[in-house]
């Protein structure tokens, strides 16, 4: 079973929920919140929906499409705080588990600026937003492929995107671009490793995230002083990789993608894109956690087997996976989607990658990974000074 807040209040949101659960009434208003329980054994959906009808609420039911036909979606209509209740009424029902998770759920969304999580020697409060700079030494990654591909050129760079204001550095030595081939697990460390060893002699305290799926390369680099693992397969392309992490007590970002990045932009589709990508962070992170990995951050990668209108609309509901109870990594920077929607070529992206990364902070993303460290810095501070003005007086 998955618990998940929708934000209905959205028209196109409604409509789709609308059509799901037969609501001929139109109950749309500004603000409106859902809880959709999904895949939930129908003689437990009854007993929930009883409470609710109790409390002159709102809920629907709809087949589930379980074959065997003994579970339901329930969908409930109303504020945090009757789902608050809700959750107390669960337990008191005898159902600990699902009234648990429910009340977990509503803890993660309501205290998501609360959270702290600790890298290296750094403390990060997701109050507020930080900035990943990307630093490709690759030759052919879509945005700036072989600029930064010679070693000197790589570190120059490096200490340019922490002079701009960078957090992190994320350093990848295979490129993730739609149609890329994998690269050796050699040749990756060949790239990264002394990239790695002389930003840390440079400066120790600098925080280096990797770029990698393998965890021969997330070792090599943790020992070199790396102290974050951003595996974009979310470690379903080497089983090994949680072990190493958990090893190097390091963080680990999950990404969510379709295939490979070969073929993930071959016609990706979804049910409801959020949706199904919540539910799959819902099950890599409960299965991070089972290798005891704590310091987890996620990723619902944009355009990484995803449409133009998917990536608009987990920008749009990003707010929802706050839910999962990590902090949301975004990475928009100079991507396709912004290109074909607005008829831009790469070098032309920085404008509309700015305004869409100041609208993804606002709905929840804490950590921004970009190649313009200055730009998605602004992005940061106007909604840090936003959430808090008093910030902002410079008189």
């Amino acid at each position: 079973m998955i618990i998940q807040l929708i934000d209905i209040f959205y028209p196109y949101i409604f409509k789709r929920y609308g059509t799901k659960y037969n609501i001929y009434r139109d109950l749309y208003e500004k603000d409106l919140l859902a809880i959709e329980f999904r895949t939930v054994e129908k003689k437990l959906a009854g007993r929930i929906k009883k409470i609710i009808l109790a409390n002159k609420e709102i809920c629907y039911l709809a087949e589930n499409s379980n074959p065997a036909g003994e579970y339901c979606d329930l969908l409930s209509i109303g504020s945090l705080t009757f789902f608050k209740e809700l959750a107390k009424e669960i337990i008191a029902i005898g159902n600990e588990d699902t009234g648990l998770r429910l009340s977990r759920l509503l803890h993660n969304l309501t205290n998501y600026d609360k959270y702290k999580i600790e890298i290296g020697n750094k403390e990060f409060n997701m109050s507020r937003a930080y900035v990943v700079g990307i630093l490709n030494v690759t030759p052919d990654s879509f945005s700036d492929g072989g600029k930064f591909y010679e070693k000197n050129k790589a570190i120059e760079h490096a200490l340019g995107l922490i002079e701009d204001g960078a957090d992190i550095i994320d350093v990848g030595g295979e490129s993730s671009r739609p149609g890329a081939d994998p690269v050796p697990a050699d040749e990756e460390m060949n790239r990264v490793l002394p990239v790695i060893e002389e930003i840390i002699k440079y400066d120790p305290e600098i925080l280096i995230s990797v770029d990698t799926t393998k965890s021969k390369v997330a070792e090599e680099a943790l020992k070199a002083g790396a102290k974050i693992i951003n595996d974009i397969s979310s470690f379903a392309f080497d089983p090994e990789m949680p072990a190493i992490i958990k090893k190097y007590d390091a963080a680990a970002i999950l990404m969510h993608m379709k295939g490979t990045p070969k073929s993930m932009q071959n016609n990706p589709e979804y049910k409801d894109v959020v949706n199904d990508i919540y539910d799959y962070f819902t099950e890599t992170c409960n299965n991070a956690e089972k290798f005891g990995l704590k310091k987890l951050i996620i990723d619902p990668g944009i355009g990484f087997g995803k449409k133009v209108h998917h990536n608009y609309e987990l920008l749009n509901r990003l707010d929802e996976f706050k839910g999962i109870g990590y902090p949301i990594l975004i990475g928009l920077s100079r991507k396709s989607f912004l290109g074909k929607s607005l008829d831009l070529p790469v070098e032309l992206r920085d404008a509309p990658t700015l305004a869409a990364e100041t609208l993804a902070v606002s709905k929840g993303a804490r950590f921004i990974r970009t190649h313009n460290v200055r730009n998605g810095k602004y992005a940061a501070l106007v909604n840090n000074f936003v959430e808090n003005p008093e910030l902002s007086i410079n008189d």
